[in-house]
């Protein structure tokens, strides 16, 4: 099999919510998404999705996608999309860096590689654990009341596991665990998400004050050292995120004991090939994960969920369905969350097709 064409669409995806916003002031009102379709000489189409989270969260921006697709997506032509090792070699040698450039070209291939073999993506990353699997709820960051309201109310839609954002004034962030946690069963599981917003006296403060609740502290400093510091001077179960962004950094807060869980994102590891070396590296660490994306719609939201089912169910801290957070559908067939879980599709490759008219005309194309 060859890749012929290379096919790159750009789509809108406002919130339901309207904005999103999380530590420092930052806020997104509408996703701007880059889809890809890798088209072969046997005629199957692989699909892979790639959406940053603004430009000011990671070191990625969405027109960024598809300005290093136009670098990188010419010497793909030719290749042999199910040779997946072998093709991410390729693009780190016509690349540096820029794995979320090169995330939905990876992504793409391992839908190929599915609907080749008739086999769901999830099997070929390992095989499916139980019939489903936890979500989270990202709580966009208001005052403390509208914060615990919106937890109740996705409560009663069957989520267990929330992901509060905080990282502003930390006098405020304390009201708001504390308002959260006290709206929630015991048996629920919540994560105060910093995003790299406090300061490490300020991280340490708040872990003081809520040093009684059950509440995970996630990414609270900008940097390893700092969120290090951190760790070191609390109780609380912690989670690593913005600064685990490879292997060595992985390796690293292991030796360092530094988390309990990591937050791995498809994109910020260039697609379902390296993240699976990170996924396993975890598995045979112990150390619980998350399993997501930075953003995304239907297509980000497959390949989630065959990463997270496929990954031990013991060792899956939670995932995420982000294409119930947009009012925009992309494709056909893509997971939809029940009672706050999700499942795999069971169909070959990603097991989802594309809603073409919903995508528009390609922006590039690569032949």
């Amino acid at each position: 099999m060859k890749i012929s064409e290379i096919r790159v669409y750009q789509v809108d995806l406002p919130l339901h919510e309207v904005t999103y916003k999380w530590s420092g002031g930052k806020s997104v009102t509408v996703f701007d998404s880059t889809v890809v379709a890798l088209v072969s000489d046997t005629g199957l189409i692989g699909w892979g999705e790639s959406c940053p989270l603004g430009a000011a969260y990671l070191p990625s921006y969405a027109t960024g996608v598809r300005a290093g697709l136009a670098e990188l997506a010419p010497q793909l032509i030719g290749q042999d999309p199910l040779q997946i090792d072998r093709l991410n070699r390729t693009m780190d040698a016509a690349l540096k860096g820029h794995p979320y450039v090169k995330s939905p070209i990876d992504v793409a291939c391992w839908d190929l590689l599915g609907q080749h073999t008739s086999l769901p993506v999830c099997t070929l990353l390992g095989g499916r654990y139980g019939t489903d699997f936890h979500l989270y709820r990202a709580i966009s960051q208001e005052s403390p009341e509208q914060m615990a309201a919106k937890v109740a109310g996705y409560r009663a839609e069957g989520y267990r596991r929330f992901q509060l954002k905080v990282g502003g004034d930390p006098d405020v962030d304390i009201e708001r665990i504390h308002a959260v946690r006290a709206a929630l069963e015991p048996t629920d599981r919540l994560v105060a998400d910093a995003n790299t917003g406090w300061t490490q006296h300020e991280a340490v403060r708040v872990c003081r004050a809520v040093k009684n609740l059950d509440v995970y502290i996630e990414q609270p400093c900008a940097s390893y050292h700092e969120c290090l510091a951190v760790r070191r001077q609390t109780d609380h179960p912690f989670v690593l995120d913005e600064n685990i962004d490879g292997l060595e950094m992985l390796l690293q807060g292991r030796r360092d004991l530094a988390m309990d869980v990591v937050n791995l994102k498809i994109s910020k590891f260039g697609g379902l090939t390296k993240i699976r070396q990170a996924r396993d590296l975890c598995v045979a660490m112990g150390i619980g994960m998350t399993l997501e994306d930075t953003w995304g719609g239907d297509i980000v939201t497959a390949a989630i969920a065959h990463l997270a089912h496929s990954t031990p169910t013991e060792l899956l801290f939670t995932s995420t369905d982000f294409n119930s957070y947009v009012t925009v559908s992309i494709a056909e067939g893509a997971p939809q969350r029940t009672n706050g879980r999700m499942a795999a599709p069971d169909r070959p490759g990603l097991g989802i097709s594309p809603k073409l008219e919903a995508l528009g005309k390609p922006v590039a194309v690569y032949a």
